[in-house]
């Protein structure tokens, strides 16, 4: 395996693009549940709508240099701010990282997983904050990854037929036998997008983790008296974590699991 030593300097620019990006799907977030357009003016404080400074619009360093408080009101910014920002970097980090180090660096390769971890972190954030899968997320996520991984990838279209049918199918039959108590509609479609990036078999290991975590979350919360068993949890984020996990491993889980039967 051949290592690439890139500069720190190339990796510090890949972590405040993060940043950048996270702060964007933050403010695109909040004006999508507002019924805002993102082109509707500057930032403005979420409690009392006062413009934001420049200053207060660095992502993670003004969070920081406030103290978590808008200056005006003095009501906490909201802690996935910082989070989502933070996450957003660390995830672009990783993604160049693993690029660079394990396949052959193509610049399209990595801007179609840029999109593909803007597209997860918008999924996670939205659903987790509001419990909704936006369609023209997961629509538009569809599209670019069927664009990228037909046109320029070159993956097999039957391989990523096969990840959609499978995945919308066991969500769909979900859907159709407990008539929406188990999953909701937007967990299909999401599926559909799931199916398209990951292809088969590799969408079983996003939706085998995806279960996984959701299990072990749910149990958590009941044992602490956070949830009831009647509590809706919003599965559409452990789908995300699933995604992003078989994007880069799937292929060596489904490999281990096929030595072990050997």
């Amino acid at each position: 395996m051949l290592l690439v030593d890139y500069s720190v300097f190339i990796y510090f620019l890949i972590f405040v693009l993060g940043l950048c990006l996270g702060s964007f799907i933050n403010s695109w977030v909040w004006r999508t549940w507002e019924n805002c357009r993102i082109t509707s003016g500057r930032s403005t404080c979420v409690h009392c709508h006062r413009q934001l400074g420049w200053w207060e619009n660095i992502p993670l360093f003004s969070f920081i240099f406030l103290r978590g408080r808008c200056l005006s009101c003095k009501k906490a910014i909201p802690r996935h701010y910082p989070a989502v920002e933070f996450i957003t970097a660390a995830l672009l980090t990783f993604v160049f990282w693993y690029q660079v180090n394990y396949l052959p660096f193509v610049f399209t390769h990595f801007l179609r997983d840029v999109f593909f971890v803007a597209f997860l972190v918008v999924i996670f954030i939205f659903d987790g904050l509001y419990k909704v899968i936006l369609p023209q997320v997961v629509a538009a996520g569809a599209l670019v990854g069927l664009a990228a991984n037909i046109f320029d990838l070159h993956y097999s279209p039957l391989s990523l037929l096969w990840g959609v049918i499978f995945a919308v199918g066991f969500f769909g039959g979900q859907f159709l036998i407990s008539k929406g108590r188990w999953i909701g509609g937007g967990d299909i479609w999401l599926g559909a997008m799931m199916g398209i990036w990951l292809g088969w078999p590799n969408i079983l290991v996003a939706i085998f983790l995806a279960y996984i975590l959701g299990a072990i979350v749910a149990i958590f919360l009941i044992i602490f008296k956070k949830k009831s068993w009647q509590t809706e949890i919003p599965f559409g984020t452990f789908l995300a974590i699933g995604t992003f996990f078989a994007l880069y491993h799937g292929q060596q889980v489904i490999d281990w699991y096929w030595g072990l039967l050997k």
